[in-house]
């Protein structure tokens, strides 16, 4: 059974007609067909669907494979119960979907409170690959304070990745990453920027000190990591997620792209949404490990996995969608 998709297929960005809905609309015009993928136990529904597997891409560090899809958590800070009852639902259904990687962030408010209370609740902390990011200001007389409030806040005695968020303390925590890392309750270290300013200090660091990951805006609309900050996480062998896949600060792209529909040719990559287009040409980018686009509702995390699955697109793919973006 298929997620349904948020945009019809045509040629190359015709307006589409009174009877094609947008995204949210077509999602829920689909419900009653994709009710047996969120009801509690279809996990064998699931498991016997005949669609591609999930892609996964190495971790250049350690050769570990993690799934190209993640989850964004920067709204995950609430208190309402209706609100927190809607994030239980992706995070129950996240793994089943395909998906492994949350990435979270102490500057997130309650973000790391609410993601390690539903895991706690929901007793599948162990199928994700949790990545949190220290605080992007204030006191780092005590750096190990700072990070072990993480492990509090997520209910957890071992994080798979820990980044310094947004370069800031790098000289500060280094060390204390490198010596939990040791005695295994970190996996894996990196650092974080979202911000074109922050460019150059990304690749000072990344020239001067092992790294397992970094973090970096990267989408469709937003290409200026590709002119250093890629290819030298390539030569390096850092892993690299990318944020904000689907536009952030810049705009979000899927409101930019309105009424027009998909090409007909993105059948051909396992596309059925512009959101999956999106998010599979910047996993398709060599470079990139994972993508970690935010989303709080789960038929909206239903359709970003599906861009984790089947083929990534190849160079040539790649400049097409690019062709179709700026036309």
């Amino acid at each position: 059974m298929r997620v349904p998709s948020r945009c019809t297929f045509e040629g190359p960005l015709k307006s589409r007609s009174s009877k094609q809905f947008s995204r949210r609309e077509i999602i829920a015009a689909g419900a009653t067909a994709g009710l047996a993928l969120t009801l509690p136990g279809t996990r064998a529904a699931w498991a016997q669907r005949t669609e591609p597997e999930p892609i996964l891409k190495a971790i250049p560090s350690s050769g570990e494979k993690i799934a190209v899809i993640g989850l964004g958590t920067n709204a995950y800070g609430v208190t309402d119960p209706a609100d927190i009852a809607a994030r239980k639902e992706v995070l129950e259904r996240m793994t089943v979907l395909g998906g492994q990687v949350i990435d979270t962030a102490r500057g997130y408010g309650r973000s790391e409170e609410v993601i390690g209370e539903l895991l706690e609740s929901l007793k599948n902390r162990d199928e994700y690959f949790l990545a949190t990011k220290t605080p992007g200001g204030g006191s780092l007389d005590d750096p190990k304070a700072v990070v072990d409030e993480s492990f509090k806040r997520l209910r957890t005695d071992r994080i798979e990745l820990m980044q310094i968020h947004n370069l800031y303390g790098t000289q500060a925590l280094l060390p204390v990453f490198r010596e939990y890392k040791q005695a295994g309750k970190i996996r894996y270290i990196g650092i974080t920027t979202s911000q074109d300013a922050q460019y150059d200090g990304m690749l000072e660091v990344m020239r001067s000190t092992p790294l397992d990951f970094i973090q970096v805006d990267y989408s469709l609309g937003n290409r200026g990591a590709e002119e250093k900050i890629l290819p030298l996480a390539q030569e390096r062998g850092i892993a690299v997620l990318a944020n904000v896949p689907l536009g952030g600060r810049r705009g979000n792209l899927l409101s930019q792209v309105g009424d027009r529909k998909l090409p007909s040719w993105a059948r051909d990559l396992n596309v059925t949404s512009w959101a999956q287009l999106l998010l599979k040409y910047v996993v398709s980018h060599p470079a990139v490990t994972c993508a970690i686009p935010g989303t709080t509702k789960l038929t909206h995390a239903e359709d970003n996995q599906y861009a984790g699955r089947g083929r990534l697109p190849d160079a040539a793919e790649r400049k097409r969608i690019e062709e179709v973006w700026q036309s």
